[in-house]
């Protein structure tokens, strides 16, 4: 129970296979939150749409007696159920009528596939003092219930607090990380961020808590709901999701794309094909029952974000996370934000980013943010690794070169009357330089570029090259680069 397989990688997301008690879930996977006290949309609406899993307030549950032995046998549902602790309501209101020990003894009773301790949510607190306490309070509750969970039927779950205070994070999750009854962890308190597109906070957050943490055990993301965030978590190894933002956004009329959202008054047909988007007009919505329109934008917002995990395992899959994240990040300035943040942890997504994949795709690079990338980064480690053979450097610009480099046409001679007394290399944008020798290894000769590249493309691509060689070679000599992309310097 709660073994984690990790079945396919990329950048520091990963596809794995999570064992519960019904079933095995394939992550990254979001969780629908529904609230049985509210009917607007039923657990078999949510099915419908194609989720296999939701997640319930246990809190809610154990107050108003709606599940009251096998949690599964009560709500008639067959697969996997996740229940969260209350701690939202702590959040809410400041506390809730139950301890830890009796909702973590009910969870026990009711048997969820994976469940969460009460825990003390950080939230919006800005005083470190007060949000220390969430943290102390949270790794003591935890302690003090290790000894009567049942780790057997219920993956259990210890939640990460600190906010934005990094350093109580990183101790929250890395104490958490000791304990081995707790087989998921999870980042609380982001909800606050998102609503203030604080996103470059939030991929703080997340690095912060997925590297003091064992990549054995999954990381789950409270709250996080919104499409266009998801594949940026995913990147940086989140491996699950929940969010009512489907049912709430649908209350306030707001329609959910993969990109942003809209309000549904501002919309004069819909660019989505859903079921409900092809059945109705944005105006038969608008005219509806308040009850109705809220179920049906509800299950649209969930076929989006349904879709959205899709396509990030197929990203994963393809080994194109990063070019996907690239692309999503100009859905929104915000987003854009976020992506640069992630890019100030490019060692760390290029330390687990898997260096061999089954099918070879070649790369697509667009600006100085694909130099960021993990190939790249890597190349260039291994541009500074490598000892020169000869005190000398031909290099030769690439621009008109067909690829592979060393199959160009106007290449032999060149090879034939340096190769003995020079290193060969070609310059080329992203790269800086690549031997000649190797230059039909992925992913050196596997990759697309614009036609017109930005100032700073080139001036990094350059610097790179020219610091390369200064630092190797007595001599460098330049064959075919005048006019050139990049400024190579002779030696």
């Amino acid at each position: 129970m709660g073994d984690f397989e990790v079945k396919d990688e990329d950048l520091a997301g990963r596809i794995g296979k999570l064992e519960t008690s019904h079933g095995v879930l394939e992550t990254p996977l979001f969780f629908p939150v529904v609230n049985l006290l509210k009917r607007e949309i039923s657990i078999n609406d949510i099915l419908s749409v194609g989720f296999t899993t939701i997640i319930t307030n246990a809190y809610i549950l154990k107050k108003n007696r709606i599940v009251k032995q096998d949690i599964h046998k009560d709500l008639n549902f067959n697969s996997v159920i996740m229940t969260d602790s209350g701690a939202y309501q702590i959040l809410e209101y400041g506390n809730i009528a139950a301890s830890n020990k009796e909702i973590v003894e009910y969870q026990n009773k009711i048997k969820p596939d994976i469940a969460v301790i009460l825990d003390v949510p950080t939230g919006k607190l800005e005083d470190k003092e007060e949000a220390k306490m969430t943290v102390d309070e949270t790794l003591r509750r935890a302690k003090d219930v290790e000894s009567i969970i049942d780790s057997e039927n219920i993956i259990w779950t210890h939640p990460i607090q600190g906010g934005r205070f990094l350093d109580l994070l990183q101790y929250s999750a890395s104490e958490a990380n000791k304990r081995d009854k707790y087989k998921m962890l999870a980042l609380g308190s982001p909800t606050v961020l998102m609503e203030r597109y604080d996103y470059d906070t939030l991929v703080d957050m997340i690095f912060t808590a997925r590297s003091s943490i064992s990549r054995g055990k999954p990381l789950h993301l409270f709250g996080g709901g919104l499409p266009h965030l998801i594949p940026f978590a995913v990147a940086l190894g989140v491996d699950s999701f929940d969010s009512a933002s489907y049912i709430l956004y649908a209350r306030d009329n707001r329609y959910i794309t993969r990109s942003r959202t809209f309000r549904l008054e501002d919309l004069d047909s819909f660019p989505c094909s859903c079921p409900v988007c092809s059945k109705y007009t944005p105006q038969e919505l608008l005219e509806m029952d308040d009850n109705e329109r809220v179920k049906l934008l509800a299950i649209h917002n969930l076929y989006k974000i349904l879709e959205e995990i899709r396509e990030t395992k197929i990203a994963i899959k393809e080994g194109r996370l990063f070019e996907y994240i690239q692309e999503k990040a100009f859905s929104h300035p915000s987003v854009y934000s976020a992506f640069k943040k992630l890019l100030t942890y490019a060692e760390y997504l290029e330390k687990y980013d898997p260096r061999v994949k089954g099918e070879i795709k070649g790369l697509f690079l667009f600006n100085e943010d694909s130099i960021r990338r993990p190939e790249i980064i890597r190349h260039h480690m291994y541009l500074e690794s490598i000892k020169p053979l000869h005190d000398k450097a031909i290099v030769i610009c690439g621009d008109k070169l067909t690829q592979p480099f060393i199959s160009d046409p106007s290449i032999s001679k060149i090879v034939k009357d340096n190769y003995m007394n020079a290193d060969i290399y070609v310059a080329y944008p992203f790269y800086g330089l690549i031997p000649l020798l190797i230059s039909e290894s992925y992913p050196l000769s596997q990759f697309e570029i614009p036609k017109t590249l930005s100032e700073n493309t080139i001036r990094i691509s350059s610097d790179k090259a020219n610091s390369i060689l200064k630092s190797k070679y007595k001599r460098v000599e330049l064959i075919e680069c005048e006019g050139s992309m990049l400024h190579i310097m002779p030696i």
